[in-house]
């Protein structure tokens, strides 16, 4: 078997227009500045970037990068990130996915996929280390993601799959890998608008080894030791789920409940983790290689499915007034065959059901009631009847129908399943976020809601955790491995497990700058140092991460994304939370302008030249 030492030079083009392809050397150079997974997504998305692209023209590329740990057994780098224009929120969409796809494409030898232009007719692809093969799919057209997988198992041994949703060009449509997704921004509809059904990977003939595996060694030894001390790494998340932030969020008033009129109900802790546990019987259903195993499935009224994670129960469950989990389930399976977003599909529906009550949207939806959601979001993935409209996403519903106040939404991408207004570092971090309302683009409501370090109702901290984190999950995203790996290789660095928490929490804040500069990230620097052999600082690491997000903030400002899109829904700054007695309301415009002045933007949210020349 042929091998890769740390990193391969390839990069594959393929034309869909053209029936062609052609493969191009990777800029080390690039590497080194952006780290690979995200970050090189996102310099390659720049280096052929035209703000006439529109996300449906057939020049929107879309862009997959497994990153440089995968293929290693590094710990939980089983994921690969994807890049393109997201015809959801009309700016950047950039989504991570574990499954089988993007291991086989770096065992083929490639770096990054890129897929321009359009076919002709439904068309699929099967790649190969050298060799990209064009096939025809209308037999399998109109089938859903598990079928058209299936079908693919006669051409490869990891695939890409959309599903009705995507065919349709719903603009929240998903991609399979095995029984994971590229879940977000609308990866789905861009597929469907290129005629693309899927792509297929041929069994790689290379294995991948690091540059230093003595080093590679070490530290992989100690991240896993991390993941098997930590909480939620090795009990929590393990054992029930991500579904177990429900205890912490809805005791808190953090969990969306009735389209985020309320941030909590005691029906809610009928989704926790630890419960679907017990009444699923659940078992491990994850990606690989994976240490923490947060992924489940069990029987549902005698069908075995996958158990839906938290940001699915909230956005399906509590936040349509159902909190029945079952019911969650099956929708959560329907959306996964239809291939669509359960955050997004969650938020359409709520706005539905209250647009309904307000008597400016028809449909037989309601809250608390699950008669007509299953037929809805088959409706949804064919755009038939109502749920043609339902297939624009809140953004687009609200402009047309009215309900602006209430379409829940932060650069047309529908908030995940988290209520900012128990957390101001979060509400700091939705507005903020590159790719829209998204809980994934920094975690502040971790150390506000869930460990219970930062005061969620205070403005102290938000800003300087709010940048550090964005700066981080870059870093992680690039390299790229789960982000739940920060839960142990942060808090179990010995100076934060150490410290007292009474201490933890003075210092972070009262002295959140400092608190900052001592977080321990060495372990992701070192995992990546050790894999390519390539020479760069600790901060320089850092700072990569610093770079891609300013990088694809230029890229938003540059397709008219400023200071007014850095916004959250009006009932989120204006109506406080039913169960809140205090009424407490995010200052995001204060918030917002410290965090502006530090990240190098000007008064209107526009990456500076000096800036970008900075960073390029």
């Amino acid at each position: 078997m042929n091998v890769i030492e740390g990193y391969s030079d390839k990069i594959l083009f393929v034309d869909l227009s053209k029936k062609s392809y052609e493969v191009l050397k990777l800029n080390i150079e690039d590497l080194k500045k952006f780290l690979g997974g995200k970050g090189l997504g996102i310099k390659l998305l720049y280096d052929f970037f035209d703000e006439k692209i529109t996300p449906f023209s057939p020049e929107n590329p879309i862009i997959i990068v497994p990153g440089v740990l995968m293929g290693t057994n590094a710990p939980c780098s089983g994921r690969f990130h994807a890049i393109t224009i997201s015809p959801l929120t009309n700016i950047v969409g950039t989504s991570s996915c574990g499954g089988p796809f993007g291991m086989e494409l770096r065992k083929n030898g490639y770096e990054a996929l890129v897929i321009k232009g359009a076919a002709k007719e439904p068309t699929f692809l099967v790649i190969g280390d050298d060799s990209v093969e064009f096939y025809s799919a209308n037999d399998i057209w109109g089938k859903d993601t598990k079928e058209t997988q299936s079908y693919f198992e006669n051409y490869g041994v990891a695939s890409l799959a959309i599903g009705p949703a995507g065919e349709n060009l719903v603009r929240y449509a998903n991609v399979i890998s095995g029984h994971r997704f590229l879940g977000r921004c609308g990866f789905g509809a861009v597929f469907g608008s290129k005629n693309l059904k899927g792509v297929v990977v041929k069994k790689g003939k290379y294995s991948v080894l690091p540059k230093n595996k003595e080093m590679f060694d070490k530290v992989r030894k100690r991240g896993l030791n991390y993941i098997n001390r930590n909480n939620f790494t090795a009990n929590l998340y393990r054992n029930y789920g991500t579904a177990s932030n429900v205890n912490f969020t809805n005791s808190k008033g953090a969990m969306p409940a009735y389209n985020f009129k309320d941030g909590t109900d005691p029906k809610s802790f009928n989704l926790a983790g630890e419960n679907m546990a017990k009444l699923f019987n659940t078992k491990h259903h994850t990606c690989k290689p994976c240490s923490i195993l947060c992924g489940h499935k069990g029987a549902v009224d005698g069908k075995e499915l996958s158990v839906p994670e938290y940001e699915t129960v909230t956005l399906l469950g509590s936040n349509l007034g159902i909190f029945d989990p079952a019911i969650v389930a099956k929708w959560n399976d329907i959306c996964g065959r239809m291939g669509m977003d359960t955050i997004s599909t969650g938020g359409v529906l709520a706005w539905a059901m209250e647009a309904g009550e307000k008597g400016i949207f028809s449909s037989n939806l309601k809250f608390g009631k699950s008669d007509g959601v299953e037929e809805a979001l088959l409706d949804i993935a064919h755009r038939r009847g109502v749920g043609d409209d339902l297939a624009e996403g809140v953004k687009r519903l609200s402009e047309k129908y009215g309900g602006k106040e209430f379409a829940i939404h932060v650069k047309g991408l529908e908030i995940s399943g988290y209520d900012p207004r128990a957390a101001f570092g979060q509400a700091l971090s939705f507005a903020t976020a590159n790719r829209g309302g998204c809980h994934l683009s920094a975690y502040p409501i971790g150390l506000e809601v869930i460990f219970d370090l930062l005061n969620p109702y205070s403005e102290k901290g938000k800003v300087e955790f709010t940048l550090f984190f964005e700066n981080l999950f870059n870093c992680i995203n690039s390299l790229q491995v789960c982000l739940f790996t920060a839960f142990a290789y942060l808090l179990e660095s010995p100076l934060t497990k150490y410290t007292p928490d009474f201490l933890l929490r003075f210092f972070m804040n009262n002295l959140s700058k400092i608190a900052v500069l001592l977080i321990d990230y060495s372990l992701y620097y070192q995992l990546w140092v050790s894999v390519t052999g390539l020479n760069i600082s600790k901060k320089e690491f850092l700072k990569a991460g610093e770079r891609i997000h300013l990088l694809e903030r230029y890229l938003n400002n540059r397709l008219g994304v400023t200071k007014k899109d850095d916004i959250l829904p009006a009932r989120l700054l204006y109506e406080p939370r039913k169960s809140d007695k205090e009424n407490r309301l995010p200052p995001l415009d204060k918030m917002l302008k410290r965090y502006y002045k530090a990240r190098g933007y000007d008064e209107n949210g526009v990456v500076s030249k000096s800036k970008l020349k900075e960073i390029l």
